[in-house]
């Protein structure tokens, strides 16, 4: 609703003239999880440090943090930047609580300006509370006089108004302070993805995109090589296809969303859109594999699924919609599913470390976490610095030959020297897949208070030219040849298979360009200007850390791509430190809990049995804390098992689980984790 339009229906007149900035803001406290949250929406003036726990007091409620676009849109039906006080209405009562600055509503004739992305307006402060009390909602003044209050606007002057600019347009939230308002605002000012109007359903943008065609260049060429070929089976399943392994669509049946109807005629069987492919794949299987002949067979899809059921759905890591590949294979034997579940996890790791320059520990899961259904399952987990949570990267599953049995996957023995005395032999089958939770990972890891910082091996674009130097004392014929100079550049880096581009946008200035460049992840910065015409070189700023160095231009078409090379090292080195040293080995239950409390993973002795790993997990929750409102897929409190590492710290003799005292089988790795 415009503001206009919820000031006309109760006959309140807007103000002329510009007055005091203000702002908007919608909190979330926290909330147990049986109960429906109540957002907090704060207004205030615009320069108002609105204290968070001045508002928890006020409102009465537990550390409100801003909420998600998801939780806005919700409640008010617009996004986060088109959300004003005009959306607040009497259809909200008893669902919000309004916390207000006192100096707007003691300031009767003194004008407020409220702006969104969908207008503007100037109101009274006696229209402002006229307008609140007639919605109905509790309205809470609060004195928010302690910190510095704007004065009346007057025209800023020209630098600092573009200072003011460049603050809004760059990221304004601190990684290690808020890091999911951090996060979101990364992802959509860096232009990796926008939000959609479907709620947990997001839009892919050209950045993001491009990460994930890289992946699927390189993946596809080794997968090839093994002999998986690329197919498609439809999207939909049937009911009864879907009913008939039971035990494994059990974990997926609260995510399954159904087609009921078409047009206005309800259907005579629902439909469901698939949340994985095993079901819609294997009876076809079945019916092509009619011989040991025909063995192996490996198919791979890169496709979308939907799984519906959760409450707080967070941009590639946990969306309703998300892109992955899914292959699934068919073996003779145990020996030929097992060596390819290795040989595609080996490459999993060199998607994570190779081109995301994120490193990983590969393992294998424990029988608790394991895939529904399965023989076995390997993985590669990674590491969230900024919130200590380990994150699954990626699984190859061996099924063994549950599916085969449930599916009739069967071929009759063609040796019984070789493989027993059986008539016929269910095959052995692998499932593996990765999903654009892996853009999610990247970004968590590498990005910065600046903006997104992406690996130069998938970044859409890995160097910017940006012509510099030019001001007002700057000669026609000197710009001319600036301008040529730096497009030669471009030119140049582009025939070298670089991907380079270069911005001349002539409204805007080097300075915002160079923040531009930040803020969307540029592996590599290039400056060309006066001097560096004189000189025949260029300027090349390392986006992620951003260290100078000069570049000859003879030397251009080796020298930077060497650069994006050693950029691309760099990030690897740096994070793997970092993961290396948040990794901590403990042997007693003490140290357990205090090391996850430090933002670590935990590699522990520990017995193998399901009921001490389940015990873990209740017993590390935090203590003292009001349970938060999650669901099962949610980020976990307790730390779960991530994998029993391939590469095991030696044990010694006598050494107990960490947790229950008995024999410890082996060292398994533990965390709190998305």
């Amino acid at each position: 609703m415009a503001i206009e339009s919820a000031l006309a229906a109760l006959s309140l007149q807007a103000s002329t003239g510009t007055g005091l900035p203000t702002k908007t803001l919608v909190f979330k406290p926290k909330t147990a999880k049986t109960a429906t949250p109540v957002p907090v929406v704060v207004i205030a003036l615009a320069e108002t440090a609105t204290n968070t726990k001045l508002i928890a007091t006020a409102a009465g409620v537990k550390e409100p943090r801003l909420a998600n676009e998801d939780l806005v849109q919700e409640f008010f039906g617009v996004t986060a930047k088109q959300f004003s006080i005009a959306n607040i209405d009497a259809s909200l009562k008893d669902q919000i609580k309004v916390v207000v600055d006192e100096n707007i509503l003691k300031g009767e004739s003194e004008i407020f300006t409220f702006a969104s992305e969908s207008g503007a307006l100037s109101l009274e402060g006696k229209t402002v509370a006229a307008f609140l009390a007639a919605t109905g909602v509790e309205v809470i003044p609060v004195d928010f006089s302690a910190a510095p209050v704007a004065p009346a606007a007057k025209p800023a002057p020209k630098a600092a108004s573009a200072a003011l600019d460049a603050k809004l347009i760059g990221v304004t939230v601190d990684k290690f302070l808020d890091f999911p308002g951090w996060y979101s605002q990364i992802l959509t000012k860096g232009e990796m993805l926008d939000y959609y109007d479907v709620s947990g359903c997001y839009i892919m943008r050209p950045s993001s995109y491009a990460v994930w065609e890289r992946i699927q260049e390189w993946f596809n060429v080794r997968i090839k090589k093994m002999g998986v070929s690329n197919v498609y089976f439809p999207m939909f399943v049937s009911s009864k296809v879907l009913e008939r392994e039971k035990d494994h669509i059990e974990g997926f049946a609260p995510e399954v969303a159904w087609v009921t109807r078409a047009g206005n005629s309800e259907l005579d069987e629902p439909i469901a859109i698939r949340p994985t492919s095993e079901t819609v794949m294997y009876p076809y299987y079945s019916k092509w594999i009619q011989s040991h002949r025909d063995l192996p067979l490996k198919l791979n899809q890169w496709n979308s699924v939907v799984r519906w059921e959760f409450k707080h759905p967070q941009p590639f890591l946990r969306t309703r919609e998300f892109l992955w590949q899914e292959g699934h294979t068919v073996h003779m034997t145990f020996g030929e599913a097992n060596a390819e579940v290795m040989q595609i996890l080996d490459l999993y790791a060199g998607i994570y470390e190779e081109l995301l320059a994120v490193p990983v520990v590969k393992g294998i899961k424990t029988e608790k976490e394991k895939f529904a259904g399965g023989y076995f399952t390997t993985t590669v987990e990674g590491y969230i610095p900024a919130t200590g949570r380990g994150i699954q990267g990626a699984t190859s599953h061996c099924l063994g030959q549950n599916f085969s049995k449930m599916f009739n996957i069967v071929v009759e023995n063609p040796d019984t020297e070789k493989y027993g005395e059986d008539e016929k032999l269910f095959a052995w089958q692998n499932s593996w897949g990765l999903s654009t939770r892996v853009i999610g990972v990247m970004v968590m890891v590498h990005s910065d208070n600046k903006g997104l910082v992406v690996p130069p091996r998938v970044s859409k674009d890995q160097v910017v030219v940006i012509p510099c130097g030019i001001t007002a004392k700057t000669t026609k014929e000197e710009e001319a040849a600036i301008m040529a100079g730096a497009r030669a550049v471009e030119t140049r880096l582009r025939e070298a298979n670089v991907r380079a581009f270069g911005d001349y946008r002539e409204i805007y200035s080097p300075g915002w360009k160079f923040s531009d460049a930040e803020l969307k992840g540029v592996p590599l910065r290039i400056e060309f200007g006066p001097k560096d015409l004189a000189s025949a070189s260029v300027t090349c700023v390392r986006r992620n850390d951003g260290q100078k160095e000069t570049v000859a231009l003879a030397d251009l078409e080796t020298a930077i791509p060497a650069l994006l090379e050693d950029i691309q090292a760099t990030m690897l080195a740096k994070a793997r430190k970092t993961f290396d040293e948040h990794r901590v080995t403990v042997e007693n239950w003490a140290d357990f809990v205090k090391e996850l409390n430090n933002k670590n993973l935990v590699v522990a002795p520990w017995c193998g049995i399901m009921e001490c790993e389940e015990d873990i997990k209740d017993s590390s929750a935090r203590n003292g804390e009001e349970e938060e409102e999650v669901d099962e897929k949610a980020p976990s409190m307790g730390a779960k098992s991530l994998c029993i590492p391939f590469a095991q710290p030696e044990m010694k003799e006598g050494t107990k689980c960490v947790k229950c005292e008995e024999k410890a089988k082996l060292y398994c790795m533990f965390g709190r984790s998305y």
